[in-house]
């Protein structure tokens, strides 16, 4: 975080600023701000004019290292976005310390996608990337990962060439509807930018072979990888096999979440069984709550706590199928109360210590506590084709297209950058 002088912040003035005029009131301190090192201008909204006199000021700002723009064009039309957002990101491409972006909260969708995959592939100090919450869909989803994989190639270029460039190490995209029709360009992404150390991708509606090929083809070379979020995805039994074939690969691990993903009674099993291997002994914190846990994955994540994962301080299991007082739960309870009382220091964070809690759990009917059923097995064929099937049919979303005179005039600005 930058020290205090180095940050100009119209943080949520909740500001209208329609024209350069109306902006012009506000930036005087930023012009003068040689040093500036990050812009917070969350929380106002900004037309197309004052986007490109902010563009104009930044674009001077080369010691700015983060720009926070979330959620910056409330109630704009949306034709007005695409033009505004490109007046930002085509001023500050070329600041050669901006390694941190934030557009969250911002309503692009389809329509915003170009000046963002323009900006997204060619910005190469990029290191953190906060992207959540902008109705992007599949198709969208697909663009932006492909720019992500650019983004690599462009990277490898300028390390080749003798540039210090930094690797990608958080990518925040949640909320986005991607789909599993893009899972396969953000599974290649993944695989490219392997040193990356935070992926939060949670509630985007990926069903469990869009998981499986999220993991298996691309989070799993991500052996640095500190922060998975996954979230309110679909896992079932597939996703679950997956993660736990991928897991031990994650000896960083240190927050793994999976709550409310239909994890399954069987797949809580295989993946504490994963856990227990001890391969992930800096996991801190492990949310799985909502997810059809039954007591005996319960006692297999009290194993696991116990041998395999001695870091553990947190587990979220609220909402699953066993009783409150159940064997292992208790068990489970004591030995992370034992270790708050030896490691917790004098000033403890409750919230980050012991078990959530269970005030949501269900009883596990009769009929349940039969063996699940499998999923029926696929070859790798028919995954990789139902998986392009389904990339293809997201590409066929409607689009409203940009003007050919705004596309020229933004390919114009394109060609005139230099990285």
């Amino acid at each position: 975080m930058a020290a205090p002088d180095k940050v100009f912040s119209l943080e949520g003035k909740v500001l209208k600023l329609d024209t350069a005029q109306d902006l012009e009131a506000h930036i005087g301190p930023l012009r003068a701000m040689d040093d500036v090192e990050e812009v917070r201008i969350l929380g106002n909204t900004l037309g197309v004019e004052a986007c490109k006199l902010l563009g104009e000021v930044l674009a001077t700002k080369k010691s700015l290292k983060v720009a926070n723009l979330a959620d910056i064009f409330t109630g704009r039309l949306l034709n007005e976005i695409p033009e505004a957002l490109s007046s930002l990101l085509t001023s500050i491409l070329n600041l050669p310390n901006l390694h941190t972006i934030n557009l969250n909260d911002n309503a692009f969708g389809l329509n915003t996608q170009a000046p963002l995959v323009a900006f997204l592939s060619n910005h190469v100090p990029l290191q953190h990337l906060y992207l959540n919450n902008n109705g992007l869909g599949p198709h969208a989803g697909i663009l932006i990962a492909d720019a992500l994989s650019e983004l690599h190639a462009k990277k490898e270029a300028a390390r080749k060439a003798g540039q210090v460039v930094p690797d990608l190490e958080t990518v925040i995209c949640g909320r986005n509807r991607l789909e599993n029709g893009s899972m396969l360009s953000w599974a290649k992404a993944f695989s490219l930018h392997n040193k990356v150390k935070e992926v939060k991708m949670v509630q985007n509606g990926i069903r469990q072979e869009g998981i499986e090929q999220l993991l298996t083809a691309g989070l799993n070379h991500a052996t640095k990888l500190q922060v998975l979020d996954l979230q309110d995805n679909t896992f079932t039994i597939k996703g679950a096999r997956a993660l736990a074939k991928v897991v031990p690969l994650w000896a960083d691990i240190q927050e793994l979440g999976i709550g409310d993903s239909l994890l399954s009674a069987k797949g809580g099993i295989l993946l504490a069984d994963a856990l227990a291997k001890g391969q992930n002994k800096k996991l801190e914190t492990l949310r799985l709550q909502y997810n059809d846990i039954t007591s005996i994955g319960v006692k297999g994540f009290a194993s696991a706590a116990k041998d395999g994962l001695p870091a553990l301080k947190r587990i979220e299991l609220n909402g699953n199928k066993f009783s409150e007082d159940d064997e292992y739960i208790l068990a489970l309870q004591e030995l992370l109360d034992e270790r708050k009382e030896k490691y917790g220091g004098d000033i403890i964070d409750e919230d980050t210590w012991g078990l959530d809690s269970l005030s949501d759990l269900e009883e596990l009917d009769s009929e349940e506590e039969e063996e699940e059923e499998e999923e029926e097995e696929v070859s790798p064929e028919e995954k990789a084709e139902k998986l392009v099937k389904e990339a293809e049919e997201a590409q066929e979303e409607p689009t409203v297209q940009l003007k050919d005179d705004d596309v020229e005039a933004l390919a114009k600005k394109l060609a005139q950058t230099e990285i």
